[in-house]
């Protein structure tokens, strides 16, 4: 069973999850280092998916789901 992920929790997305996901097949399947590669902060949740903020770079909020994120 997973973790379960709450507002405020500091997450790194899981590159196979990601990289093999239905998003990934419907648009650009190359995705930035920093979601692998640096920590986010959920700021958000609904049902299955998490707004996730990375704050170390100037980038948008990014929803993903949550099965494809780990705590940090």
């Amino acid at each position: 069973m997973a973790v379960a992920l709450k507002r405020g929790d500091l997450v790194r997305a899981v590159r196979e999850k990601l990289e093999s996901s239905l998003e990934a097949q419907a648009s650009d399947p190359r995705f930035p280092p920093y979601l692998f590669e640096t920590q986010g902060e959920i700021v958000d949740l609904n049902d299955e998916y998490a707004l996730v903020k990375f704050g170390h770079v100037p980038t948008p909020n990014i929803w993903l789901r949550q099965d494809q994120l780990e705590k940090c």
